[in-house]
């Protein structure tokens, strides 16, 4: 198993960012993970950090699909794959309706056909091949324009570019497993990874593709302790918001994955009191369990049985967010976990 980790969405201070990103480099850390909403965009972070590093894998989790065109992708994906000499790892996701309609103002629908073409133009334009595409949502060139079928002038790659997926209802996932070199999984807890990977598999046996081959990415926040119900408290309000803000009452692919993993009560009750203003009863209603379950928290020793968990349940790479006072305490905490899923590795071994 791999170790991720992700720099949010970055507000001011990217200096910091790029002292975090090296630091974890030199720990081992596989891959770091960018972030994107209606702020900073996830990309130009990584042009960034590619420019301090040299190991480190860089992915986009995620571009948001809405915001741009394929062959915007495409050449983004290009460029950024040939200045980190191939570190780049192409995550894009269909977003929610709040982002797309409010945001971009792109129609919500038809998320998992939108995403398998605008994977197959992105995987054709970063081949070099010439791009003409005629599908029931993207239509390319532009049927009675003026345009014509044009070929990207960057070279293509010697390694091909790896695209994730960010997905969450049975559809999408199993689009995932049927044509994504890996995953970003979110709402995840190791002993509901079914609620996920039953689809995920699903749709790579139907494309005939080996389950092995597809990285999935999950994990949650690190924190040492041997008081877990201190531990516990800090995160309810984290999770009522993505129960309860994380979409719209109609579409919270979030809170609908949790419901879908055995609280349903609680995914329903949370938005509802969350929507309506009652933020703080939302998170009094999270319970414990689902934050433990979601997050590597306690001991060493219990710290250690989780990444065994997330390891058992099928997750290849473990995304951490280590908790820590200051720059120096989520880079012990960084070390620590790194230091145990080596141990864990070894004992598959």
């Amino acid at each position: 198993m791999k170790v991720a980790i992700g720099i949010g969405v970055v507000n001011d201070d990217f200096e910091s960012v790029g002292t975090y990103v090296r630091e974890a480099e030199k720990l081992g850390v596989d891959a770091v993970w960018s972030a994107e909403s209606w702020g900073h965009d996830a990309v130009t972070p990584l042009a960034y950090l590619a420019a301090q590093t040299s190991k480190i894998l860089l992915g986009s989790g995620i571009m948001q699909i809405s915001g741009r065109t394929p062959a915007m992708t495409a050449m983004t994906a290009l460029t950024l794959a040939t200045m980190s000499h191939d570190r780049f790892l192409m995550g894009f996701g269909a977003s929610g309706p709040q982002v797309v309609e409010g945001w971009h103002g792109q129609q919500f629908g038809s998320t998992v056909q939108r995403l398998r073409e605008y994977i197959e133009i992105v995987r054709l334009a970063v081949s070099g091949a010439k791009v003409e595409y005629d599908g029931e949502i993207f239509h390319l060139p532009r049927p009675g324009g003026e345009g014509k079928a044009i070929r990207s002038a960057a070279k293509p790659r010697s390694v091909p570019i790896p695209i994730y997926l960010a997905t969450l209802s049975p559809k999408s996932l199993e689009l995932t497993g049927e044509v994504a070199d890996g995953w970003v999984g979110t709402s995840f807890m190791p002993a509901h990874a079914d609620v996920f990977f039953t689809h995920m598999r699903r749709g790579a046996e139907r494309a005939g593709r080996d389950w092995a081959s597809i990285d999935r990415m999950a994990g949650g926040s690190v924190e040492f302790g041997d008081d877990i119900e201190k531990l516990i408290a800090p995160r309810k309000p984290g999770l009522a918001f993505t129960l309860g803000a994380m979409g719209s009452r109609r579409h919270n692919f979030y809170n609908q994955a949790f419901q879908r993993a055995g609280f349903e009560d609680v995914g329903k009750e949370a938005q509802r009191l969350y929507l309506d203003g009652r933020r703080a009863e939302a998170a009094a209603l999270v319970p414990d369990e689902m934050v433990v379950g979601a997050n590597l928290l306690g001991t060493e020793a219990m710290v250690k049985d989780r990444v065994r968990a997330y390891r058992d349940s099928g997750v290849t790479t473990l995304r951490v967010d280590p908790q820590g006072e200051g720059l120096a305490g989520k880079l012990d905490t960084l070390g620590r976990v790194v230091s145990l899923v080596h141990a864990v590795n070894a004992e598959s071994a």
